[in-house]
């Protein structure tokens, strides 16, 4: 068993300790999460905290070790548990299915195989299944401690049904990505600590010595990050002989999941340098069995691979120590590096500095521009949901009212009218006309940039932590790509997709518009620009967020919202009546608890209307309706889906329809019906209104009261008061439109 005064660092003992008394006190029944950043020893600490439970409490205890991916983690997990404690007992997922649960021991299961509705694990076959197998021990007194390595790839339905299936008396989530959750026990390891023990690296080198590049082209991006990288191996493996160590540093190249011609170009490249799969230098470990070379022993300090080759799927739970360089390679021109990679280069080999900046750093080398946290907190990690009932009055289980839904029969504007939309935005803001080559001049003067160049930029520094990496206030040096329709096609098709995304138009239909508007090709008597084939790859590459920017101000004009029979829209109605129950979120960490008795639900509180679930002016009218005494109830209307009331809109570029969900509908006790949408105020003359549909809809809005002869209005905040207006929209709270709610409902 571990000798944990001799082998744990004090954050680790630290850990372990909190493990141990939250789990051993029986009035303790919430989750626990904890944060471990990458290289802290995550593994060792969960072993260290199973032998020390098992050695000091004598309850029926089995311990369930889940892990992700295709099954090496989990098997690396109980492997170092079988090395590092091999008095514990260890089984897998065959013991399990065979023999059952066994108390005292741990049992290392893989999350696919228990997800998975086609394996054999929990099919029905000859032998039991792992539902069978869980019964069995519960009927047996069995209590079950349930440890999720990885936490964060374990938040979707399946998974908690089987976690909750082995009803384990405490769940015990571990990832150096964890995020906290309302109700659950928080832990976290802080990096500084990690460093200091000397596990992992001082700092993180990004592209270092690497100055302002200009004219490369995207087939030797690759190239000549390779190179850098190489060279760098080469300092580290000189010092390591320095000191008469025989490590062998080694350069791990990430590729998108989607690059098999981009691996096939670097394979060429490190051929060309010296390094091969046939002279063992290089080595490659894909997701597929069938895809993996020369990996025997990579992890061995000496082992003669010096560059893997790995795709994005692969990085998460790999250890490797001698790993000290990470390239990352792009799938486009605006990709972020996703700094959960790095931590897999930041082992120091022999988990302990060597007072030597060289050799105590690690590497990396991207040309990536921003730098992200990628594994947020999921949605259903920051709220739990309970199911209300609709109170029995009879005045509101009978309330109906007509809500609206598309007119499927009409499909929006043709391709050639929103063309003709789009061009008249451009004329009429830019003071455009025929003349082509002044127009280009225009635009460049309003900050569009032009030419055959693809222009990016790049970090470089010293790094320390990872909240340090992900920091804006950065300096860049620039990049400066000349273009390459072939190897630039992927940075278009993105750049398109970025378009569309925010507008609603098909790829084909964005890219046909660009094309028109902007090429050379096709020939047409309407354009702006007559740019060639490589002058217009750049030009939508290097301005793809301002055209979305520009095709989202022609999408909020408001002209054909006016009237729906101009443009010959018929929205369908149908009767909308209040659910009669429904999932609504709350924060189980509030505490301080009342109930609405306005709301048309039972048990709606104050945990529904917390600030992380409501806007300011949500919940400031809320707190209205409940203070107000001649509302004699409110119902909080459902963002999305068939079951809540909504209304049409459409957007001014392709006249699309859309549905948006007012948020509130309420009666007064002089039997008034009121309709109530809000939106962000105004804070210190700032408006906090981030939606660009928002006259749109406010005018469908008012054509729908009107012809419905309802009350209705929008709602904002300034200064913790509420403010309405159902007249003519406007941004400016200060407006007269904007009335003190109190003067009107």
């Amino acid at each position: 068993m571990i000798n944990l005064s001799k082998n744990l660092f004090e954050f680790q003992e630290d850990c372990v300790t909190f493990l141990i008394d939250k789990t051993t006190d029986e009035r303790n029944t919430k989750e626990i999460i904890v944060k471990s950043p990458t290289g802290s020893g995550k593994t060792i600490m969960l072993i260290a905290y199973i032998g020390r439970y098992i050695e000091f409490m004598y309850d029926k205890t089995a311990f369930i070790w889940l892990g992700p991916g295709d099954g090496e983690l989990e098997e690396q997990s109980k492997e170092k548990m079988e090395k590092f404690s091999p008095n514990l007992k260890t089984k897998d997922i065959e013991d399990v299915l065979t023999e059952g649960f066994t108390t005292n021991a741990t049992h290392f299961i893989n999350w696919q195989m228990v997800t998975n509705r086609r394996n054999k694990t929990i099919t029905e076959n000859e032998r039991k299944n792992i539902y069978d197998r869980i019964a069995d021990a519960h009927r047996d007194g069995v209590n079950f401690i349930v440890v999720v390595d990885e936490e964060h790839k374990h938040n979707t339905k399946k998974a908690n049904d089987i976690i909750n299936y082995f009803s384990p008396k405490n769940i015990i989530r571990v990832s150096a990505t964890a995020k906290k959750k309302a109700g659950h026990l928080w832990y976290e390891i802080e990096e500084e600590e990690v460093i200091q023990s000397g596990l992992i690296t001082k700092a993180m080198y990004v592209n270092q010595n690497i100055e302002k590049i200009s004219d490369l082209s995207l087939s030797s991006e690759s190239e000549y990050l390779l190179k850098v990288a190489d060279a760098k191996r080469k300092e580290l493996l000189e010092e390591y002989q320095n000191l008469g160590k025989n490590i062998r540093p080694l350069i791990i190249i990430q590729f998108p999941n989607s690059s098999s011609l981009q691996i096939k170009r670097v394979e060429e490249q490190l051929e060309k340098m010296g390094y091969s799969y046939n002279n063992k230098l290089v080595a490659k470990w894909m997701a597929d069995d069938d895809d993996k070379i020369n990996i025997d022993d990579i992890t061995e300090k000496d082992a003669e691979p010096v560059f893997l080759l790995i795709k994005q799927a692969i990085s998460t739970g790999w250890d490797n120590p001698r790993a000290k360089i990470l390239i990352k390679l792009r799938e486009n021109m605006s990709e972020d590096f996703e700094i959960q990679t790095i931590g897999r280069i930041r082992r120091m080999p022999e988990a302990k500095h060597y007072d030597n900046e060289l050799l105590d750093c690690c590497y990396l080398y991207t040309f990536d521009e921003d730098y992200k946290d990628t594994v947020l907190q999921d949605i259903d990690n920051s709220y739990e949901v309970k199911r209300l009932f609709l109170k029995e009055e009879d005045k509101i289980k009978d309330f109906t009212l007509t809500k609206q839904l598309r007119d499927l029969d009409f499909d929006g504007l043709g391709i050639a009218d929103i063309y003709d939309n789009i061009i008249q935005h451009f004329k009429s803001k830019y003071k455009l006309d025929n003349d082509l080559e002044n127009n280009k001049k225009i635009l460049e003067i309003n900050g569009f940039i032009f030419g055959d160049f693809i222009f990016g930029k790049f970090r470089s520094g010293r790094y320390i932590t990872f909240k340090d990496l992900v920091k804006t206030n950065v300096d860049y040096k620039e990049l400066k790509y000349s273009v390459n329709i072939k190897e630039n096609k992927l940075d278009l098709l993105h750049s398109i997709d970025l378009i569309k995304s925010s507008i609603g138009m098909t790829h084909e239909n964005v890219r046909a518009v660009l094309r028109k508007l902007f090429s050379k090709v096709p020939k047409s008597s309407s354009k702006l620009l007559s740019l060639n084939k490589r002058e217009w790859y750049a030009f939508i590459i290097n301005n793809s967020k301002r055209i979305r920017d520009e095709l989202k101000e022609v999408s909020s004009k408001t002209e054909y919202q006016l009237s729906f029979k101009t443009i010959n829209i018929e929205p369908k109605e149908m009767n909308f009546k209040i659910p009669k129950q429904d999932l609504i979120r709350f924060d189980p960490t509030e505490n301080d608890i009342e109930e609405y008795a306005t709301n048309v639900y039972f048990d709606y509180t104050t945990q529904m209307t917390t600030s992380s679930l409501r806007s300011t002016s949500e919940r400031l009218f809320e707190i209205y309706c409940e203070e107000n005494e001649n509302i004699e109830w409110y119902y909080k209307n459902g963002d999305t889906g068939k079951n809540y009331f909504s209304i049409v809109y459409i957007d001014g570029l392709s006249q699309k329809q859309s549905l948006f969900y007012p948020d509130y509908i309420l009666k007064t006790k002089n039997d008034e019906i009121w309709i109530i949408e809000t939106k962000g105020g105004e804070i210190e003359g700032k408006s906090k209104n981030i939606d660009i549909m928002v006259e749109n809809k406010f005018l469908a809005f008012k054509k729908y009261a009107e012809d419905k002869k309802i009350n209705w209005g929008f709602v904002r905040d300034k200064n913790s008061r509420l403010l309405i207006n159902n007249i003519e929209y406007d941004e400016d709270l200060s407006n007269d439109h904007w009335k003190p709610i109190k003067d009107i409902l």
